[in-house]
């Protein structure tokens, strides 16, 4: 396998096509210095998709980023540059949209359709489509419904809106009864013939047949009379494969697996084989014309069995191409080792750096003031249990309605019949105790490690709850301790928990605790856990020796289009650790200045203190260095990327707002006092912000640098995103994918070397070194190097080796309060005994050593940073 030794993610769409791409980034990215371009996905999603997760044609090239020649032309450029090409595939899912052939099909046809087994699909009722702004009645009674003839389709429909749903073509006949426009006679005629195999002949007809405009004309308006009966339209409704309802009746009712609580997202039943292949047809013609090197499985997680999923790709794919997963691992879970792939896009390797930077103690003293402020001591393992609970019991409640039936169903199986809520409430209490994602079981059972962690699991939640006889049940079924005659039910129900686990944990830790817990917002970050203690150099090292072992080619990431901030955000809010007090104070202060501004509402008052330590906090992650209080388009810039922010963050806190139950009032109230940050009377809160956050953005600088170069040396392989070569101080997404001014980062690479080292040259320079020595870095053993001195508490060290080759990595932590002088008596003890010759791979100076490496020789406050080479 030719692995990457360092991957360029890309995010495509809002602007960015193929042949921009072939111009602009892949030159620039070559001289960057990666090796392989690591590509959004790519493929048909819906009309003005900004991600491209919402895939409406898994063999099709997306049109709106230049289609099959457009790609032809971008991986042509990549062959001349040299550079590979790793795709992000979504196996997972598809768009629930009408642009989905294979979904426009399963709605029109129903279970009759081809594809009725593509999807996740419980056939024992009509096709739910959440899509209504209200309910049906009241659609119905508003007259917002109608019969129409979809020009473009070639069918008869049923408009909402702008939204044309096919009606079954057995329905025609009804729908078109008692109209006399000639046409009709003949789409009645045409739909004799028709049947879903046959469906694309059958609307071809239908479109010739319509193109004579008058008469097209003249039958719509037939049909827009006809849809002046309510009951003619409500009988038709019933008739169809499927059923409009309010959108908020998801949660409840939902006859299809979504991606999290996404209902515009559908489930794929990717573990059939003819469904595998039509997913993956083209990307494995790509793979296997050496077009693709590399694929990135999205929420591998969500798949019913994921290793079975994986072998049957790997053995698509070879044992050459290059494989990772977007996988999130907790703390102490390992990665299952008999899955066929180098590792994971590296989550946990972002997780890590809080070791570093972080002060451990400051972190105790911050979350103590910030738990004064709000009034209370927050115990998150219980928050986490409570939100996990919420989740299942409100936004999950149809996933576990559906849950509880299989049990209940297998337990009747297997002679010992148990009521629906009681197994609910065991699948619930299970669920909220679960350490990790998920388990891997089957549907022949689990393996000793699930058994072992289950049964764990089931301990704690007896002592807890007392047990008894449901949740016996439910944990016999997910083992596979059941009679043969509740084999199969149980296998299904297995699968469908652990479906469910994976989002329930996301959506109840990292889009709700994760804006309820706001002491330190940057340890809330994806894989992360604000709950852990940090600061740990030696676990640090801990990590990285065991990512070495388990994963040395799992993708090391510092940012994401999914992290909830951007890493040189996160990088100068850990500094706010290393004075916890002061920063305590400003808020403090802060607070007093628009106390005025706080509005009392009937439930209490806008913005609460907890929403207050959050705002300032992260309006300090992303504040400008050379902002000035006074530029109004700078102010009103920055308040346009922080206000979206404010909204999302109170809507995923779920505490008095959220995105179905919206409260106007209180966003609104917030959001006021957020934006008074920006206006002009707010110059003097702006100076003594600006002031305050001077201290930590330098210190947070030199976390960036120690940051990168970590990336770049550690186990593992360094993934830029896009853009953050630069600085990256963005919010969440959207935020985090605003597009990149990829001509700006080429003069700034080919620009001359200042004193000042930047990340881009630091990435530069780690690159060229790892092209080099790639097998240094892909094999090489990982070295702790002790620091000595009064100092050695500031600063990280390590090596990394393979047959002759060494290289050193030294970075400075905890610099808030340290000045250069600090370094005087502190050193690095060498890998190796003897007089030894280095050469400094960012400075270009050549250092003759004895054992040690004195960091005052090394660092300074432009480079806390150094990386040596041993010279032979």
């Amino acid at each position: 396998m030719k692995a990457p030794f360092a991957t360029y993610r890309l995010q495509f769409r809002d602007g960015l096509t193929f042949d921009r791409a072939a111009a602009e980034v892949v030159p620039y990215i070559r001289r960057l210095g990666v090796s392989h371009l690591y590509a959004s996905p790519i493929f048909s999603a819906t009309r003005g998709s900004t991600h491209g997760y919402d895939v409406t044609d898994h063999n099709q090239f997306d049109p709106a980023l230049g289609g099959r020649e457009g790609f032809e032309r971008l991986s042509a450029a990549l062959k001349d540059a040299g550079l590979g090409l790793i795709l992000d595939i979504v196996p997972n899912h598809m768009a629930a949209s009408l642009e989905n052939p294979w979904w426009r099909s399963v709605v029109e046809w129903g279970e009759q359709s081809p594809f009725a087994r593509h999807f996740d699909i419980d056939w024992r009722e009509r096709l739910t489509l959440p899509v209504l702004g209200k309910t049906f009645d009241e659609v119905l009674a508003a007259g917002e419904l109608a019969l129409r003839l979809d020009r473009e389709n070639g069918a008869l429909a049923l408009g909402y809106y702008e939204t044309l749903f096919p009606l079954h073509p057995s329905t025609y006949a009804e729908a078109l009864a008692g109209t006399d426009a000639p046409l009709a006679a003949e789409i009645a005629a045409a739909e004799k013939e028709a049947s879903p195999t046959k469906a694309a002949a059958f609307h071809e007809r239908v479109l010739a047949r319509s193109a004579d405009a008058e008469a097209a004309s003249r039958l719509e308006v037939s049909l827009k009379e006809r849809s002046r009966d309510p009951a003619l339209l409500a009988g038709l409704h019933e008739r169809q494969p499927w059923r409009l309802q309010f959108w908020k009746e998801a949660r409840k009712r939902l006859s299809y697996r979504r991606f999290f609580e996404v209902t515009g997202l559908v489930g794929v039943r990717v573990e059939d084989e003819p469904v595998f292949q039509d997913v993956h047809h083209l990307v494995l013609d790509l793979v296997r014309a050496g077009q693709v090197d590399g694929l990135r499985i999205d929420h591998v997680d969500g798949l019913a069995d994921p290793k079975a999923y994986l072998t049957r790709l790997r053995e698509a794919i070879g044992p050459d191409t290059y494989l990772v997963v977007e996988k999130i691992l907790g703390e102490g879970e390992a990665l299952p080792p008999d899955w066929p792939i180098q590792g994971t896009t590296g989550y946990e390797f972002a997780a890590a750096m809080p070791e570093l930077f972080v002060d451990g103690e400051g972190w105790k003293s911050l979350r103590r003031r910030y738990e004064h402020v709000v009034g209370r001591r927050m115990d998150l393992e219980d928050e986490r249990f409570r939100t996990k609970r919420l989740l299942l019991t409100d936004n999950f409640e149809t996933e576990l309605k559906g849950l509880a039936r299989l049990a209940a169903q297998a337990a009747e199986q297997s002679g010992t019949s148990q009521p629906e809520a009681a197994l609910s409430q065991a699948i619930v209490a299970l669920i909220a105790a679960f350490p990790f994602y998920r388990p891997y079981g089957d549907r022949h059972g689990v393996g000793e490690c699930d058994r072992k962690l289950l049964a764990g699991v089931a301990a704690r939640v007896r002592g807890e709850t007392g047990g008894g006889p449901a949740l016996d049940a439910v944990v016999a079924l997910l083992v596979g301790e059941v009679p043969t005659s509740a084999h199969e039910t149980a296998g299904e129900f297995r699968l469908r928990f652990q479906q469910l686990t994976g989002p329930a944990t996301a959506k109840a830790v990292e889009d709700t605790l994760f804006y309820r817990f706001n002491a330190l917002i940057a340890l809330n970050e994806v894989g992360g856990d604000p709950g852990q203690d940090v600061g740990s150099v030696a676990r640090f090292h801990e990590k990285m020796r065991e990512r070495l072992e388990t994963q040395p080619l799992g993708l090391s990431g510092t940012a994401t289009h999914d992290t909830k901030r951007g890493e040189d955000s996160r990088a100068r809010l850990y500094a706010l650790s290393e004075a916890p007090d002061a920063w305590a104070d400003a808020v403090t202060r802060w607070r007093a200045m628009h106390a005025g501004h706080v509005q009392a509402l009937p439930d209490g008052p806008a913005p609460e203190p907890d929403t207050e330590w959050l705002l300032y906090q992260a309006l300090a992650g992303v504040w400008p260095d050379d902002m000035d209080v006074s530029d109004d388009a700078a102010l009103k810039d920055l308040s346009g990327r922080f206000l979206p922010y404010v909204e999302k963050s109170l809507r995923e806190a779920k505490n008095r707002t959220s995105w179905t139950e919206q409260n106007g009032d209180y966003e609104g109230a917030v959001k006021a006092y957020a934006e008074r940050f920006f206006t002009p009377g707010g110059e003097a809160f702006r100076r003594d912000f600006a002031d305050v956050v001077k201290t930590y953005a330098a210190a947070g600088a030199r976390n960036s640098l120690a940051q990168t170069l970590v990336k770049l040396m550690a186990p593992g392989i360094p993934d830029v995103y896009g853009g953050t070569e630069g600085w990256d101080f963005s919010l969440v997404d959207p935020d985090n994918r605003r597009p990149v001014d990829f001509s700006a980062l080429a003069r700034a690479l080919d620009a001359p070397a200042s004193g000042t080292l930047t990340k881009q040259r630091l990435i530069a320079a780690g690159l060229r070194l790892r092209a080099e020595a790639p097998e240094l870095f892909a094999r090489g053993d990982y070295l702790t190097l002790e620091v000595t001195g009064r100092r050695s508490g500031h600063a990280v060290a390590f090596a990394r080796r393979h047959g002759g080759q060494v290289v050193m990595a030294v970075a400075a932590r905890l610099t808030l309060n340290l000045d250069e002088a600090g370094w005087t008596d502190t050193a690095v003890r060498l890998p190796e005994g003897g007089e030894t010759r280095w050469r400094d791979v960012l400075m270009g100076a050549e250092h003759r050593l004895n054992g040690a490496a004195p960091l005052a020789n090394l660092l300074g406050s432009h480079h806390p940073v150094a990386l040596l080479r041993r010279e032979v």
